[in-house]
């Protein structure tokens, strides 16, 4: 039986509940689900590569059991339709919380269509609980000593508290 394979990037620095809510859903819609976190030299991340993979791997463990979805947790550091063809995606998952998001998304997926005809886009909105958080705010507001519990799994709280 043929499965099919989404393919979700970010930088997930950090993990917020915003991304879980686009994972969890992604999961009504995919067989497996492969969650690439990419590196950007112009970011200053808030946790290291590694330490965004193990909490990836944590938080999503019970999320794949509860959905019988599989998960796939890789790094990349090229365009994310060379990442997504190599982990045999034929879905490129995009969370959108408002038009400003849609608006960037829209040139990124008609870029992708022109260099990767063979990935469709899909869009999930964010839910309205959720469509507040970004995790460049989560960061800033962390940074600032401000807190984020409301705003990311308990695992990264916590992985945040004892850095």
């Amino acid at each position: 039986m043929t499965r099919l394979v989404g393919f979700y990037p970010g930088s997930f620095d950090p993990l917020t509940n915003g991304h879980l809510d686009v994972i969890e859903r992604a999961c009504k819609l995919v067989d497996i689900l492969v969650v690439g976190v990419g590196t950007h030299a112009t970011k200053t991340p808030l946790f290291s590569h590694a330490d965004r993979l193990e909490l990836l791997r944590a938080t999503l463990e019970p999320v794949g059991k509860r959905t019988e979805t599989e998960f796939k947790i890789v790094d990349f550091d090229g365009l994310a339709i060379n990442a997504a063809r190599q982990h045999g995606a034929k879905l490129i998952i995009r969370g959108l919380r408002d038009t400003t998001d849609y608006n960037y998304e829209m040139q990124m997926v008609g870029m992708n269509a022109q260099m990767a005809p063979d990935l469709q886009t899909v869009f999930l909105p964010s839910s309205p609980h959720v469509r507040h958080i970004s995790a460049t705010l989560v960061r800033q507001i962390a940074q600032l000593g401000g807190d984020i519990s409301a705003f990311v799994p308990a695992n990264v709280l916590k992985a945040l508290k004892s850095a």
